[in-house]
């Protein structure tokens, strides 16, 4: 039976080069000269840090800009709260990889929802959709991109 996997992943290698390039252009622009602006990452938690707010604002377009230059969906980036102190202003931003529980329940009622027949099964971080036709699995990849979602959705492993 044709099937396929639902998933969401980053490239990793690909977020430590949009980093390093963020890092690189924050260290050239004027406006940031001597003020120690910067993108920390560790694993798949990165930190930004400048000298006040509106920095961190600019270094978070600059980042997102690599991103998205990049092939990393920016949606996959959920910012916690900025904290600020006298001297520098840091903000978290977790990467999120992986389907957690709640939306691959969102993702099995949607598919639900198409009246396909099609069967759905949460396998871990990921959602696996087999179906007897070719056809119906593309109406259902189709159906899950037209979705609102807030992670971004990869399709692999397509068995015929």
């Amino acid at each position: 039976m044709p099937s396929f996997d639902v998933v969401s992943e980053i490239d990793t290698h690909e977020l430590t080069n949009a980093v390093d390039q963020t890092n690189r252009e924050v260290a050239n622009r004027f406006d940031f000269k001597g003020t120690n602006s910067r993108v920390e990452r560790m694993e798949l938690k990165l930190t930004l840090v400048a000298p006040a707010e509106f920095q961190v604002k600019q270094v978070t377009d600059i980042l997102q800009t690599k991103l998205a230059k990049r092939g990393i969906d920016v949606r996959c980036l959920k910012f916690e709260t900025l904290q600020t102190s006298v001297s520098e202003a840091r903000q978290d931003v977790i990467v999120r990889q992986g389907i957690d529980k709640d939306t691959a329940r969102k993702l099995v009622k949607l598919v639900k929802e198409t009246g396909l027949k099609v069967q759905t099964a949460i396998q871990g971080d990921q959602v696996r959709v087999t179906g007897k036709k070719r056809d119906d699995l593309q109406a259902v990849m189709a159906a899950l991109r037209a979705a609102d979602l807030d992670i971004p959705l990869q399709y692999t492993n397509f068995r015929d």
